[in-house]
């Protein structure tokens, strides 16, 4: 069996499903099964439209005309997501009488794109005489926890999954990105959840493989808008790919990886726009050239937090003591260094960093200094490379561009360091020049 993704921009109009169709025949007797997510543009429309209800200015004309537009470019009936719009218009209509949104609501407003996206591509597929049955992921028995936004899945997913899709009448054309919790209260994975999604289904039935499909010929050795000289990279283990993931890389997921590790499943990033490209392996251990550093990966909105506490630094339990303040506010923490007398953490997200910072203030002082960003030089093999950290300081210093912080691991397959956000782009092209310039 194969699992095979698809994102917003390979279904996002006539052209690019076509693709899709011709994919997905080829693949048949592989038994595949299609992950989809919302249409391009679709989830953005239906957020807005989410906040635009909860002011009091409830309308579904924008989403109403882009999902009728692309059923009639697939000379679809538009009856096909009537029930979904209906419903729809009733939670933006309930939304402008309570005057608010909250993160339980904002997730089930946001699952609409998946389900009339898996309605369409389904009957795309019944239409050109390959058999297709949509399937909610939620209905499927995608039993997640209950944190709204960045749900996880939960360890009867995976039986209720398998026990679900292997009913399914042809081939299960199954939501991206939204499970339900114990509740039946529907529940999102994240943003770009929908890879998340298929490595799920990918462990849930024990699949040979997972592809996911998107816009880019693979991972790069850099974000090409930064390096427009970035280049493909062949494979990937699963320890670098969770890292990139991690810190800043946007072809996957964060959480994509974990359920392959656990089954031992290849992932590999394909490109819908140019099908024959080899794309990126992601699987237990790297074959073919094995380079030092496999890729750059980096992230704005970076928050750097100084503690320091010359009374209680040394002693047992304060550096528990901290990071319990964090875990207490569900606040994460990317990069972490200490010295003598001081701890430094960075955060890629601000909500409930105030809160964090005033109890810390309790036993210690605290500042905050946001506008950086975070850059991480990630290889598996960088821990048998020398004078490679000499090499990542040098370049960063011939472009005068300040370190804030740095963390190196034992591991050693991750080196990142904090810079000013302004001076991000200019930093990463030094890295790469200096790193890849070379080969």
């Amino acid at each position: 069996m194969l699992v095979m993704k698809f994102g917003g921009t390979s279904l996002g109009d006539r052209e690019r499903i076509d693709t899709v169709v011709t994919l997905v025949r080829g693949r048949l007797d592989r038994r595949p099964v299609v992950v989809c997510s919302a249409h391009a543009g679709v989830t953005d429309l239906l957020l807005e439209g989410a906040h635009r209800a909860a002011a009091g200015k409830p309308d579904l004309t924008a989403i109403r005309e882009r999902e009728h537009a692309l059923l009639a470019s697939l000379k679809l009936s538009p009856k096909l997501v009537a029930g979904d719009l209906e419903r729809l218009d009733q939670m933006f209509r309930g939304l402008a009488l309570l005057g608010e949104l909250t993160p339980r609501s904002l997730d089930q407003v946001a699952a609409f794109g998946e389900r009339m996206s898996v309605k369409a591509i389904a009957a795309v597929l019944r239409r050109r005489r390959i058999p297709a049955t949509a399937v909610d992921a939620d209905e499927a028995g995608l039993l997640t926890d209950g944190r709204y936004g960045r749900a996880r899945p939960l360890p009867e997913a995976y039986r209720n999954l398998a026990r679900s899709l292997k009913k399914v009448k042809g081939v299960p054309v199954v939501t991206g990105f939204i499970g339900c919790d114990a509740e039946g209260h529907v529940t999102t994975l994240g943003r770009s959840g929908s890879d998340f999604t298929a490595t799920i289904i990918g462990r849930a039935l024990g699949v040979e493989e997972v592809e996911i499909w998107t816009d880019v010929s693979g991972v790069l050795t850099a974000d090409p808008r930064i390096v427009p000289g970035a280049r493909p990279v062949e494979h990937l283990t699963y320890a670098e790919a969770s890292e990139l993931a991690y810190y800043g890389a946007k072809v996957i997921h964060p959480s994509t990886i974990q359920p392959a590790v656990e089954k031992g499943i290849p992932v590999r990033i394909l490109n819908t726009m140019d099908p024959a490209a080899e794309g990126t392996v992601i699987a237990p251990a790297r074959r073919g050239r094995r380079a030092r550093v496999t890729s750059i990966a980096s992230k704005r909105g970076i928050h750097l937090v100084n503690i320091v506490s010359g009374r209680m630094l040394g002693q047992s339990g304060f550096m528990a003591r901290v990071f319990d303040v964090f875990k207490h506010h569900d606040v994460i923490v990317d990069l972490i260094a200490t010295s003598e007398v001081s701890v430094t953490v960075s955060v890629d997200d601000a909500t409930g960093l105030a809160a964090v910072a005033d109890e810390l203030k309790a036993f210690s002082k605290v500042s905050v200094k946001g506008d950086a960003a975070l850059i991480a030089v990630i290889g598996e093999r960088m821990k048998r490379a020398s004078g490679l950290a000499g090499r990542v300081f040098t370049a960063i210093g011939n472009v005068n561009v300040p370190v804030l912080a740095i963390s190196y691991g034992a591991t050693k397959t991750n080196l990142q360091i904090v810079v000013p956000e302004a001076q991000e782009r200019e930093a990463v092209r030094a890295l790469h020049a200096e790193l890849f310039g070379e080969e």
